[in-house]
């Protein structure tokens, strides 16, 4: 039995569970279709970004036909492992545009003007160069600024000026627009996911439990309820539900490789449940 839930533990999905499991009576399931990203070296090293796409940890998405792109349809990689597309992404740090959130709060929704969030932004920052007005120290996401830039990449930033663009030295700063280099998630050399940030400097914590390589399905309901998630692990079906003497059951059984899923009578392949919430993240 568990108090929450997570279901994907990508970029928001780690920061849920270390965020939630800082209260010890509070229990925390985090379901992750993918592995444990400190089983593939090459996602720490930031030299080997472009060799993540199309395998094991991608899950090698594509968009539909784009009209206004020839109909051609664009690769979409996103994460399936831990810390999901911030293990595999180019480490690129850049935050939502201020518009953006001065305009959900135009829309009613009270909290989410950017001066709102802009706090919990530099609370989640460690910037190497220290805090500024729109940045933060000491957060579990470390912020990395090149100390030396290509002269190339100068040529180009020094072209976009002269064509009357802006210079941008910070694209988290008081404006975007312009010319400039990104800040980046890396520390010591390595990528800084938020698998590395926030999910594996808290694995210890007793009342949290992380599942690697199971797959949800379904979110179960009674009624207008969510109660569980089923999910696989494959080759084997798994169950796990809640009894009402506080024990959790347990059940596997083999599937045959050559019945297609499509095949079983339900797909519920798995069940676990939980007595507060329930949080998909995708």
């Amino acid at each position: 039995m568990y108090d929450y839930i997570i279901v994907g533990a990508g970029s928001a999905g780690c920061v849920l569970a270390n965020r939630l499991t800082e209260d010890p009576a509070t229990s925390v399931l985090l379901l992750e279709a993918g592995g444990n990203d400190e089983t593939v070296p090459d996602i720490h090293d930031p030299t080997k970004a472009h060799e993540l796409a199309h395998t094991a940890v991608d899950w090698a998405y594509a968009t539909e036909e784009e009209a206004h792109l020839n109909n051609r349809k664009i690769f979409w990689p996103r994460g399936k492992v831990l810390g999901g597309s911030s293990s595999i992404n180019y480490m690129a740090y850049v935050r939502g545009n201020r518009h953006d959130f001065d305009q959900w709060q135009a829309l009613g929704n009270d909290g989410w003007s950017y001066a709102d969030v802009l706090p919990y932004f530099k609370k989640a920052e460690n910037r190497e160069r220290g805090a500024l007005a729109y940045h933060g120290v000491g957060g579990p996401l470390n912020v990395f600024e090149l100390s030396t830039i290509n002269p190339l990449t100068e040529a180009f930033i020094a072209a976009g000026v002269e064509l009357g663009w802006s210079r941008t030295d910070d694209a988290n700063g008081a404006s975007q627009e312009g010319f400039g280099t990104f800040q980046n998630t890396i520390r010591d050399g390595k990528r800084h996911s938020t698998a590395v940030g926030y999910l594996h400097p808290v694995m210890s914590r007793p009342n949290l439990t992380v599942w690697t390589e199971m797959l949800a399905t379904r979110v179960l309901f009674e009624g207008t309820r969510a109660v569980g998630v089923a999910y696989l692990q494959d080759p084997i079906v798994k169950m796990a539900a809640h009894s009402r003497s506080g024990r959790r059951k347990r059940s596997s059984f083999p599937v045959a490789p050559s019945i297609p899923l499509s095949c079983l009578c339900s797909p519920v392949l798995g069940l676990v449940s939980t007595s507060k919430k329930l949080v998909f993240v995708l």
